[in-house]
């Protein structure tokens, strides 16, 4: 079997998680970076990443990497690093339709003594259970004897300048001990923290989901707090300070939880529970509190504006931030979308104003019209769901100059100090 340094690489997905580990593997060897989408392939050649993961030196930088939108240039490779994305659907069940389309389209150029490395977010046992038979399917080849597989778990974070691909220990994993070292052999040469090698890649697929599956919780326990707390009049980010000053006290927010891990990873590992006759009752309690909070944020609003004197029905409200989080663009499964459902159903008009955002990829995933600016004074309301620098800086007089002289300022993210506005978390 061929070592690692003699391994032709192709990274198949070039999206938050494709595109930096292509770049980086760019840096130092050849590496075909193929995705379906034409259009990301023309943006990335002309050196544009709209995630904004990679800027325009990254991918000057990394010479080795080729762009394409054909699956025929994936014929000449021979490690196939999958990086598609793994949502659920409207169900809240695994879709793994992504991972399988991409499993063909591998299968197809697959040749003897190939490697396959999946870092998409599954369930324990998928990589062997769900995408083996459709390399064997399509290829012609038998698993373990003429081609192997791999998992290494994505562990991006869009929007962090911080914990970046090289900076953060990569787990790793093979089908038999060699490809298992090759794999990890592959990723040393671009990470600059170190490797784990896992003992199965079941374990590997196992600790990633149990990563996301932990902070999820953790969140549903401080947004309970928070609502506890919001009924005896106790400011929750008060409590959170005060509790931060012992040295074990995790140090997490409440808020909403979505994105592409915390808000869907959960959902794999319970699918799976279920699937072996097990009901996995903390971490489905975990999902639907926090699944729960995004009309909660709107009854609250609904209840100030209404102490207030305002009428509801045809009230104005500026929601400020469409993302899953800060400072970036990523809008994959946001829960401000939950938000701006609920105060329409109370009659509220809504406007989203978010300077990260597409507004084309609003309008398509959403159905949403978002604001790049905004010059009107008359809202009845401003609740600021994201916590985006250019909203820190706003501060809440900048905010108030958006309202009505009668109005509710709500700041879901506590950016702005207690008493600035009307309403917390």
């Amino acid at each position: 079997m061929k070592n690692a340094a003699e391994r032709k690489l192709a990274v198949v997905g070039l999206g938050y998680v494709g595109l930096p580990l292509a770049v980086e593997f760019g840096k130092i060897r050849a590496v075909t970076g193929f995705d379906i989408d034409a259009a990301r392939i023309s943006d990335l050649q002309s050196g544009h990443d709209r995630t904004l993961e990679t800027t325009a030196d990254d991918l000057r930088k990394a010479q080795g990497l080729r762009f394409t939108s054909s699956a025929q240039d994936l014929e000449d490779s021979d490690v196939f690093i999958v990086t598609v994305p793994t949502p659920v659907d409207k169900s809240k069940r695994p879709d793994l339709r992504p991972l399988i389309a991409a499993s063909r389209t591998v299968g197809a150029y697959l040749k003897r003594g190939d490697i396959v490395v999946y870092e998409s977010t599954v369930y324990p046992g998928a990589t062997e259970e769900d995408c083996v038979p459709i390399l064997e399917e399509v290829s012609g080849l038998r698993f373990n004897e003429d081609f192997f597989v791999g998992y290494s778990p994505e562990r991006i974070n869009p929007g962090d300048k911080l914990h970046r691909l090289t900076t953060v220990v990569k787990v790793t994993s093979g089908s038999t001990p060699e490809t298992a070292q090759i794999v990890d052999e592959l990723y040393r040469g671009i990470v600059a923290a170190g490797t784990h090698m896992a003992p199965s890649i079941r374990v590997a697929e196992a600790a990633k989901v149990i990563e996301n599956t932990q902070r999820d919780l953790n969140i549903a326990l401080i947004n309970e707090l928070a609502i506890i707390f919001n009924r005896m009049g106790i400011d929750t980010e008060d409590v959170l300070k005060a509790s931060g000053t012992k040295w074990n006290f995790m140090p997490f927010r409440p808020g909403l939880v979505g994105g592409h891990c915390i808000g869907v990873d959960p959902y794999y590992l319970t699918h799976k529970a279920e699937e072996l006759g097990y009901h996995p009752e903390i971490i489905l309690a975990g999902r639907r509190l926090n699944d729960s909070m995004g009309s909660y944020v709107a009854a609250e609003m609904v209840k100030a504006m209404i102490r207030k004197g305002i009428n509801v029905s045809g009230s104005r409200i500026l929601v400020m931030g469409l993302t899953f989080k800060e400072n970036c663009p990523d809008l994959r499964n946001t829960r401000v979308i939950d938000v701006i459902s609920s105060l329409e159903d109370y009659g509220c008009q809504v406007d989203v104003f978010d300077p990260w955002v597409s507004a084309a990829e609003a309008e398509q995933e959403y159905g949403l019209k978002v604001l790049k600016e905004v010059f009107d004074q008359s809202y009845d309301g401003v609740l600021v769901a994201v916590g985006h620098d250019q909203f820190k800086n706003m501060g809440a007089e900048g905010m108030r100059r958006l309202a009505r002289d009668r109005h509710v300022l709500y700041d879901l993210k506590s950016i702005m100090p207690v008493g600035d506005s009307d309403l917390r978390l």
